[in-house]
């Protein structure tokens, strides 16, 4: 081979591995998301640092260490009303949910509002109100075979990914390509922070990753 066109062909290689590198990255800033996780520390977030740290360039959730006497959250500093949120999380065992759209409540971290559940076998794919109505009215409309068609589509033990749209009184949760909430809701918050849950109840670990969100609408 030519001196020249081996250096060209290098020159080839190189260029289309800056493109594949950059791709994730150029086509995340095209659909207009926005990181919620710098992957290095709690920038943006506050929570109870008895509980809530970054490990391998994830947050972790965790009470081995010590137990929670309620349920607490690690919360978003910045409110928002109308989005496209999405998260990646992984569940060691126990009970844990995405809050969207929610509210600070009077005890330390504690939030109140909407919540894409996340649990061992069941709730998981399930809209929960924190502190408020509880499990919501359309989950009743159910049948047992249409709540476990949602509960499989979770991958227990593995990295699960929620996309939740909000916009207006219309709520949609997508687990891992699947549609299992799709509501209008006029009696929900409309604008609200976003937490991160960890549960009362046996010690527990929960992890997120990509946690990355499109506000809607903003003028």
């Amino acid at each position: 081979m030519h001196p020249f066109t081996k250096h060209l062909s290098l020159a080839f290689v190189l260029c289309l591995t800056a493109i594949i590198i950059c791709a994730p990255a150029a086509m995340a800033k095209e659909e207009g998301y926005t990181d919620l996780f710098n992957g290095k520390d709690l920038s943006g977030w506050d929570g109870n640092p008895d509980f809530w740290s970054v490990d391998k360039g994830e947050i972790l959730g965790s009470t081995h260490e010590k137990r929670v006497k309620y349920n607490e959250f690690l919360i978003s500093e910045k409110s928002y009303k109308d989005f496209s949120l999405k998260v990646k999380v992984w569940l060691e065992n126990g009970n844990s949910g995405i809050q969207f759209r929610s509210k600070t409540l009077e005890k330390p971290w504690s939030v109140g509002g909407y919540q894409a559940d996340v649990a061992v076998e069941t709730y998981y794919g399930m809209l929960y109100e924190e502190q408020g109505r509880g499990i919501m009215p359309y989950w009743n409309e159910k049948t047992d075979e249409e709540r476990k068609a949602i509960f499989d589509v979770a991958k227990q033990g593995e990295w699960n990914e929620y996309e939740i749209i909000c916009e207006g009184d219309h709520v949609k949760m997508i687990l891992n390509g699947t549609v299992t909430c799709d509501i209008v809701d006029p009696d929900g918050a409309k604008e609200g922070i976003i937490a991160l849950q960890i549960h009362t109840g046996p010690k527990m670990n929960v992890r997120f990753k990509d946690i990355r969100i499109k506000e809607l609408n903003k003028k």
